[in-house]
């Protein structure tokens, strides 16, 4: 890509990235000279691991996460991009977003992982084209979010981009989380909420959805036809 578009540190470490998918897993140029303020090597490889721990208590929740049946997948806020590392799979394509408002902006990590990546303010609706998702993850995105704009208009966005029978994975304070659950009760979302795997005494909890395939009558959409 051109470097308006996606520029390398000025010291060279573009020449340093490695093969994909390596690189997805090696420490990133810009963090590993510095480039990324608030960020060490330390700090990076310490998010790889706490994201590894979250995906295999995700799977415990959904066993199917790792099937390929989830093939375009979404992070809300992706952060480093640890959490798609931890869950990559050759059968599946994954949008990382990186909200505008976000403390630090680490999308050209991401880019470096070889992960492809965008920037969203997600007070507006989000561009779906030419797809929409299996899998949505959201981590902290509501918290970010409060009193920048209303939950109800982020749920009823990724209730639109999410495929029916889609799953959606929330990870947030258990007060917003409350608040959301209710929200999509009304949406005929299945819900279900899930300790932090460090336990209950942790304010961080999961909620986990699954949208309904559903009709205006109530019935089997295929039996008309």
């Amino acid at each position: 890509m051109e470097t308006c578009i996606t520029p390398f540190p000025n010291d060279g470490a573009g020449d340093q990235l490695k093969p994909f998918p390596e690189r997805l897993y090696a420490v990133p140029p810009r963090i590993a000279s510095g480039s990324v303020p608030g960020i060490s090597v330390d700090a990076y490889l310490k998010d790889n691991t706490m994201w590894k721990k979250h995906v295999k208590a995700y799977k415990r929740i959904n066993s199917i996460l790792d099937t390929g049946r989830y093939r375009n997948i979404m992070d809300m806020n992706a952060g480093l991009g640890g959490f798609v590392a931890a869950i990559y799979s050759s059968k599946s394509w994954v949008m990382n977003v990186m909200p505008t408002i976000a403390k630090k902006n680490t999308l050209g990590v991401i880019y470096e992982r070889g992960l492809v990546g965008i920037y969203h303010d997600w007070c507006e609706g989000f561009s779906t084209y030419p797809r929409t998702y299996d899998l949505i993850h959201a981590n902290g995105v509501f918290s970010l979010y409060k009193n920048k704009c209303n939950l109800e208009d982020i749920l009823i966005e990724m209730d639109r981009i999410l495929h029916p029978e889609g799953a959606v994975i929330i990870r947030d304070e258990v007060d917003v989380l409350v608040k959301v659950k209710k929200i999509v009760a009304g949406m005929r979302w299945d819900t279900r909420m899930v300790d932090h795997e460090d336990g209950p005494l942790v304010p961080e909890k999961i909620l986990v959805a699954v949208k309904q395939y559903w009709t205006v009558d109530g019935g089997n959409p295929t039996s008309n036809q």
